[in-house]
């Protein structure tokens, strides 16, 4: 719609847009332009791949993974420290709270720390801004609104991920327990990536309440930031009630099937993936730390 924002997620992160169609604005000033018409999802896949090359449907993967990267870092390492600090033990039944309460607090760190750089990626799309001029809007930014205006968003933000991640390590957490404790062996990569489809799509559902009226609430913040609106948005919590009371309660379920379909197989692939390449690197650790240990041993005996 004419003077709107819409929220684009492509399974690794959140982009704000701005909406050109019907616009009396250069094609310079956003990157997004409504496509042809669409059936559905399949028809879509295959209109895209048919008019835009296979390629295209990777298009926007740099700037992503410029805030993916360094966010999955944060919260990787975040969540395994507090795991130790925890001293969570796998065979424990008693410790099934420990993966949930390091899943939400890493999920604060990370979404915390990288919130300014959301912020920076929204200007610099909204105003065509070089890396040369991000120092100045930032100064801007920070002398006109104060410095907690680089956190703006992050409460709906922290609102779906915060649940998502409690309930998601939980759910993983105690599957996998559940497999060493009957066949005292680590995971498989087959069954992190079924273990971990599985609690994606748990908590898809679940939190999917959460993940509305994030979208919500980030429209209205990016509309301020991004189409200089002048409406105030409104809080989380009012934003809520509205839904309800206009839309009634199958509002906040609404894109159920669509966000499972996403959500799952990431979730599938990224832990899979994570468990399959910190069992390799332990091996290599072991390996390394017996080679040095011969070697002392060598020395030793020589002496």
């Amino acid at each position: 719609m004419k003077g709107n924002c819409f929220l684009y997620c492509n399974g690794l992160m959140d982009h704000m847009c701005a909406c050109v169609n019907g616009q009396s604005v250069p094609s310079t000033q956003a990157w997004y332009r409504k496509p042809g018409h669409f059936t559905g999802m399949l028809d879509a896949f295959v209109k895209i791949i048919r008019y835009e090359g296979v390629t295209s449907l990777w298009s926007g993967l740099p700037p992503t993974m410029v805030m993916a990267v360094p966010a999955t870092v944060v919260y990787f390492t975040s969540y395994e420290q507090l795991k130790a600090l925890f001293a969570y033990d796998e065979k424990n039944l008693q410790d099934w709270w420990k993966p949930m309460a390091s899943g939400a607090t890493a999920r604060v760190w990370a979404a915390t720390v990288i919130s300014p750089l959301e912020l920076v990626r929204t200007k610099m799309q909204s105003e065509q801004l070089t890396y040369k001029e991000v120092d100045k809007a930032v100064r801007t930014t920070i002398k006109s609104d104060g410095i907690i205006s680089l956190w703006k968003g992050l409460g709906p933000t922290l609102l779906r991920d915060v649940p998502f991640s409690a309930l998601y390590w939980l759910a993983y957490e105690t599957a996998k327990s559940e497999v060493l404790r009957k066949h005292g062996k680590e995971l498989s990569f087959g069954e992190s990536f079924v273990i971990g489809g599985s609690a994606g799509a748990v908590a898809s559902v679940v939190t999917l309440p959460f993940d509305v009226i994030k979208t919500h609430r980030q429209i209205e913040v990016g509309q301020e930031i991004f189409l200089k609106s002048s409406k105030h948005s409104s809080s989380t919590w009012k934003l809520i009630r509205k839904l309800y009371i206009t839309e009634g309660f199958q509002a906040l379920f609404a894109g159920l099937v669509p966000r499972i379909i996403k959500v799952a197989p990431a979730c599938a692939i990224m832990i899979s993936t994570y468990e399959y390449f910190k069992q390799l690197f332990l091996k290599l650790n072991l390996q390394e730390q017996k080679k040095i240990a011969n070697a002392d041993s060598s020395l030793q005996s020589k002496f």
